[in-house]
C-alpha cells in the first residue's frame, strides 16, 4: 500500500513530526524507541499519522503515534490506562484521556516548548475517557462522573492559555456519560449516557443493570442547556450506549454494548440527529453471529458516506453506508477495535495483538500492515493529522 497524502492541514506531518522529536528529551518521551535514522526517514515522507493509547508487555501504559504504514514513531508515556484521544480544531493539540474510572487527562502540544500537561479530575469526579474542542479550540469539554451523586457531567476546560483552566461543567442528564462529540455546526455537544452506574470504591462494577436508562443528549455547546434527549424503549434499557461518530448529514452514528442475556441478539448500532429519534440499523444473521452484544469503536470515512463499527469481541469491523443505512458487509480483524479514517475509502483498524489493518473498501479484505512486537492497541486511534 502506497502512503496517502491529505492536504489542507494547518501544520505539515513533517512539521508536527519534527515538533514531537523536540519532546524526545522530555519525560513524556523518555521511553521512546526511535532511532535517528526512523524519524529522519519519517519526516521525509508526508503521511498521514495517528494515535492510540496502548500497554506494553511490561505493564506500562502509553500513547502511541504511528504513521499509515504501522510504523510506531513514538511512546508518550501515561500514569494509567488510556481510552480516547481529542483533537484541536487546528491540529496544534492534543489531549488523551484517562479509562475510567482514571483521574488524570495529558494536555500534548508538540509545538510549544513546553512539557506535556497533566490535568487532574476534579475531587468528587473522574473521567470517563472522552472530550471534545469547541469549534475555536479554546475550550475543552470532557465527560466526567459525579460519582456521590451518580450525575453525568461535563467538565469546561479553557485551553487558550499557557495553562488548561477548569472553568464550570454542565449535567448531562443522564448516568455513565461516555462519548461525546461536537455538532457538525459548532452549537451543540452530543453525549451519550451509557446509562450505567458505577462509583470508583467499587472498580468498575456496574451498580445498576436492572434501572439503567441509556440515552443520547443534545446540549448548548455555551450554556449547557438541554435542547434534545433520546432515550431508549423499555425493551432495550439494557443496550448502553457508548461510542459515536458523525455522518456527512450531521447525524449520530451510535454504538451499544449490551448488559442483559447474552443469548438475546438486539440491534447494536442506531442513528440520530437533534431532531430524529433512534433508528436501529439492521445486518444479515452471518454478521451478527459471535459479536457478543459488544460494539467498541463507530468512526466515519473522511466525507461521512461511510460508517465503521467495530466489533472486538467477535472479532469483526462492520460497515454501512451513511445515507440510506444500508449494511455493506464486514471485514474479520482479531481483537480488532479501534477504528481511524484515512480519507474517503479507506480505514486503519487497530487491535489487542499490536496489529495494524488497512481497509480500502468494505469489500475488499483487510491488508495486514504492521504488529508492533510488545504492544496490544487498545479500545481508539485517532487522525491526528
Amino acid at each position: 500500500m502506497r502512503s496517502t497524502v491529505i492536504k489542507g492541514t494547518a501544520f505539515s506531518r513533517r512539521c508536527f513530526l519534527s515538533a514531537l522529536g523536540s519532546l524526545m528529551a522530555t519525560p513524556v518521551l523518555a521511553n521512546s524507541p526511535l532511532a535517528e535514522n526512523l524519524f529522519a526517514s519519517s519526516l521525509s515522507s508526508d503521511t498521514p499519522l495517528f494515535a492510540s493509547a496502548y500497554k506494553a508487555e511490561n505493564g506500562s501504559y502509553g500513547i502511541g503515534i504511528l504513521d499509515d504504514l504501522g510504523q510506531l514513531l513514538a511512546r508518550i508515556s501515561l500514569p494509567g490506562r488510556g481510552h480516547g484521544v481529542a483533537i484541536a480544531p487546528d491540529k496544534s493539540r492534543f489531549v488523551a484521556f484517562a479509562r475510567r474510572p482514571g483521574t488524570f487527562a495529558i494536555v500534548v502540544r508538540p509545538f510549544v516548548s513546553a512539557d506535556p500537561e497533566v490535568i487532574a479530575s476534579e475531587h468528587g469526579r473522574h473521567f470517563y475517557g472522552h472530550g471534545c474542542f469547541s469549534a475555536d479550540g479554546k475550550l475543552l469539554y470532557a465527560v466526567e462522573n459525579d460519582f456521590m451523586a451518580a450525575r453525568g457531567m461535563i467538565g469546561v476546560y479553557d485551553m487558550s492559555g499557557p495553562r488548561t483552566r477548569r472553568i464550570g461543567e454542565f449535567e448531562t442528564h443522564g448516568t455513565g456519560p461516555h462519548d461525546i462529540l461536537l455538532s457538525s455546526d459548532g452549537k451543540m455537544l452530543v453525549v451519550a449516557n451509557g446509562g450505567i452506574e458505577t462509583h470508583p470504591d467499587k472498580g468498575r462494577e456496574k451498580l445498576n443493570l436492572d434501572t439503567m436508562v441509556p440515552s443520547v443528549v443534545y446540549l448548548d455547546c455555551v450554556s449547557g442547556d438541554l435542547l434534545a434527549s433520546h432515550k431508549l424503549d423499555r425493551s432495550l434499557h439494557k443496550l448502553s450506549l457508548r461510542h459515536m461518530a458523525l455522518d456527512a448529514q450531521g447525524r449520530a452514528w451510535v454504538g451499544g454494548q449490551y448488559q442483559g442475556d447474552g443469548t438475546e441478539t438486539p440491534p447494536l448500532v442506531a442513528v440520530m440527529s437533534r431532531d430524529e429519534a433512534p433508528v436501529f440499523t439492521s445486518f444479515p444473521e452471518n454478521a451478527t453471529a459471535g459479536l457478543q452484544n459488544y460494539i467498541g469503536s463507530v468512526t466515519a470515512n473522511a466525507d461521512g458516506s461511510i460508517i465503521a463499527t467495530s466489533a472486538p469481541r467477535g472479532g469483526k469491523t462492520l460497515f454501512w453506508k451513511a445515507d440510506a443505512g444500508d449494511y455493506l458487509g464486514y471485514q474479520p480483524v482479531p481483537d480488532g477495535c479501534g477504528v481511524a479514517s484515512i480519507d474517503q475509502a479507506s480505514f486503519l483498524i487497530s487491535d489487542g495483538n499490536g496489529g495494524l489493518s488497512y481497509v480500502s473498501n468494505p469489500e475488499d479484505p483487510a491488508e495486514i500492515l504492521a504488529r508492533t512486537p510488545g504492544i496490544s492497541w487498545d479500545n481508539h486511534m485517532v487522525s491526528l493529522i
